[in-house]
């Protein structure tokens, strides 16, 4: 821990490392006008681990993840300062989050291209795994998005033009195709302390490399069958040339080193900014309840008022709220009090999950549905510390063919990853998520379809961006995601 204690600090002061030549610094016009502390040069093994850190900072703290994602996504609701919940959003937080996924995106970009110019293949394919990532999630919170136009600044593109959500799919699709090929020629490049994820284990990226391609081709599976069924068989009918996670142990974790500003960002807000706006929500506790899940004690905290285990609404009005915050469940211990924490970008249960729809889906994919479902029932339990071998033959878990057993099980199993949880529930609608009953904008049937699309897309990008905004309704409604195939929702 020590060490990636360290490797933060490192790489937090990318400046730092360039070292200033000798030599008079009047001979070259050029030399004069360089900043030492701005260098043009950055290595990639630098920019690898400062775009795994920031946007685990950025997009996985309170702010871009606690307030609207897990409560959208129904795992969290907030017992005070609740606007965010309320579809009441702040122009400057939706700027930044805009902001903080193309700054990543560019970084790794350059991390590619360090990798290609220095022949590191190995690097190439984890910066370009994690790049789909991102993309990933930036697509799925805003729908279409500059992105074959994005990041080209220095070749003189300054107002990107917008890829509809169904072309950029493909492009993660047949990226993470191609970092799975890059991974396969076993190149001797060694990512060195750079890889804060999995340190140097270029055998678990590629695992999470292929793993993100089931993800994103079971998001597909409602609105492109043939391209979903193509992707998730080729990985499963060769399971050598595509590896995926199949144990905890493979999970694409970032463990924090903790100590300030290195703490894990949801404990960071509890601990560093003094806050406790959030609570469980009110649909993930009586869901818990509901099946006499074991993962209630380590999900939720019993409310200190009565002792008793009860959620939250989520964005309720204030008429709504009981009269003692006191009396809602707080967060787990494991996701909110510990300094040295882990943010989930991907676990294994969700891969057995994706393996049970797709053969519930009739699909070849080498394990009947029951097995993958109860596997990854398992995996969930056992990552989160707890076992009980009568859960999965209880009621309401036993597995008996209903899909939609599977989306609960999925959805529970992803607690902290509320970018995926709300994009699940948008692709499912299980649980059944409605509308904010405080939210301003009334006569909605569901919760946020998407976040709005920052103001300077408009003001500084406005012939590119037009359609896209002009298709939103009420600022989080309006157009559905591409694969979002829910019908009579508004």
């Amino acid at each position: 821990m020590k060490l990636y204690n360290r490797r933060l600090s490192k790489y937090f002061l990318v400046g730092a490392l360039i070292m200033m030549t000798g030599g008079s610094c009047t001979k070259n016009f050029d030399k004069i006008n360089t900043d030492p502390n701005r260098p043009l040069k950055v290595p990639g093994n630098n920019t690898l681990a400062y775009s795994i850190v920031y946007y685990a900072q950025n997009l996985f703290d309170a702010t871009a993840d606690m307030n609207e994602p897990e409560c959208f996504g129904g795992h969290l609701g907030k017992i005070q300062y609740i606007d965010e919940a309320r579809n009441v959003f702040r122009p400057a937080a939706i700027e930044n989050f805009w902001a903080y996924h193309y700054s990543v995106l560019n970084n790794l970009q350059i991390t590619i291209n360090d990798a290609i110019a220095n022949n590191k293949i190995n690097q190439q394919a984890v910066a370009l795994t994690f790049k789909c990532y991102v993309a990933q999630i930036a697509t799925d919170t805003w729908g279409d998005i500059p992105y074959s136009d994005a990041i080209k600044g220095n070749s003189g593109v300054i107002t990107p033009k917008y890829d509809s959500q169904k072309d950029i799919y493909a492009a993660i699709l047949a990226d993470l195709k191609t970092a799975n090929d890059l991974f396969a020629k076993n190149s001797a490049d060694v990512l060195g302390d750079g890889d804060v994820l999995f340190q140097t284990d270029v055998t678990k990226w590629r695992q999470f490399c292929n793993s993100l391609r089931l993800r994103v081709a079971i998001r597909l599976s409602k609105k492109d069958q043939a391209t979903a069924k193509a992707n998730i068989e080729e990985i499963t009918g060769n399971p050598a040339k595509f590896p995926v996670m199949t144990g905890n142990a493979d999970n694409a974790f970032l463990n924090w080193p903790g100590g300030k500003p290195n703490n894990e960002p949801w404990s960071s807000n509890k601990y560093d900014d003094g806050r406790d706006d959030h609570a469980v929500s009110d649909v993930l506790v009586n869901k818990l309840l509901e099946l006499n899940d074991p993962r209630l004690p380590v999900y939720a905290k019993p409310a200190t008022g009565d002792g008793k285990y009860r959620g939250v609404g989520i964005g309720i009005k204030d008429s709504e709220k009981l009269p003692s915050i006191a009396l809602y469940s707080r967060i787990g211990a494991r996701f909110r009090d510990n300094r040295t924490g882990f943010t989930p970008f991907m676990r294994a249960a969700e891969v057995k999950f994706i393996l049970a729809e797709a053969a519930v889906n009739g699909w070849n994919v080498g394990v009947s549905a029951k097995d993958a479902y109860e596997a990854g029932i398992d995996l969930s339990l056992e990552e989160n510390g707890v076992s009980n071998a009568a859960y999965k033959a209880s009621a309401g878990v036993k597995w008996d063919g209903d899909v939609k057993k599977i989306y609960i099980q999925k959805w529970l199993a992803l607690f902290k990853d509320g970018h995926e949880a709300w994009a699940e529930t948008r692709r499912t609608d299980v649980p059944l998520l409605p509308a904010a009953s405080g939210s301003p904008y009334p006569g909605h049937t569901r919760t946020s379809f998407r976040l709005p699309y920052p103001n300077s897309e408009t003001t500084l990008n406005g012939a590119n961006s037009g359609a896209a905004v002009g298709s939103i309704k009420d600022n989080y409604w309006g157009a559905q995601m591409y694969w979002d195939t829910r019908t009579g929702v508004n």
